[in-house]
């Protein structure tokens, strides 16, 4: 097993309190993203690979498990493309917004965490890829989460959030739907899937499409999360 997290909503609130203020831009398509500028970069990877990494080594570690914390740059893990340039609207304009240290992942090279998981160990890994010119890049987690679990061979993808699964309507978690087949991706893209749950969709379609067999979408907030997740609760797609 490994375990890949996000950083997003402690980055803001330290970058809030160290004077420097996140910065939310708009695609044209609608989609909202983080403008990850130099210092941003730098905030991001303070949280990620150190407070909320290191926090959850030792919780696991508590627990008996044998954690070890890295990013996606440790061994060149994560390799991904610089976007340097976001397309934005901006009061109704699209503009050019560059300097971005975003990045969208190109290749993982997972012989580290095959060193790592045959040696008992479960990884826990920070979003953060290593770019062309040797730069830092923030990498979505889910998408991240999705690239891994390909490149590992794992059969079973669980992703979770604030929210039990998909939802036919956001307003009502009892609205969850429970399966989706990959033929039926498009249709509940189209229909019901907003905000950061498209993104989290669009990580389990590039799963399933590089062999992993499963992709649950489950409720992050239960007291045991994976464990409910693998009884069924949650959206399974397969």
């Amino acid at each position: 097993m490994a375990v890949v997290h996000g950083g997003s909503s402690e980055t803001t609130r330290v970058a809030e309190r160290l004077g420097h203020p996140p910065r939310f831009v708009t695609s044209p398509s609608g989609h909202s993203s983080r403008y990850t500028d130099r210092e941003t970069m730098e905030i991001f990877v303070m949280v990620a690979a150190g407070r909320i990494n290191k926090r959850l080594v030792l919780q696991l570690q508590r627990l008996g498990v044998e954690a070890v914390g890295i990013s996606g740059v440790d061994g060149g893990l994560l390799e991904a493309r610089r976007k340097g340039t976001l397309r934005i609207v901006e009061d109704g304009k699209r503009r050019l917004l560059r300097g971005d240290f975003s990045g969208t992942i190109q290749r993982v090279r997972a012989g580290l965490l095959d060193t790592l998981l045959t040696a008992g160990h479960v990884p826990v890994i920070a979003p953060i890829a290593i770019g062309d010119a040797g730069e830092a890049l923030n990498v979505d987690g889910d998408r991240a989460a999705a690239s891994i679990a390909a490149a590992v061979g794992a059969h079973r993808l669980v992703i979770l959030s604030n929210v039990p699964g998909l939802l036919r309507d956001v307003s009502r978690e009892e609205s969850l739907i429970k399966t989706v087949s990959q033929d039926q991706m498009q249709d509940v893209l189209d229909r019901f899937a907003f905000g950061r749950m498209k993104r989290k969709l669009l990580g389990a379609i590039s799963a399933l499409e590089n062999g992993v067999a499963e992709v649950i979408l489950a409720d992050g907030r239960r007291n045991t999360p994976l464990q409910a997740a693998l009884a069924g609760h949650g959206t399974r797609i397969t």
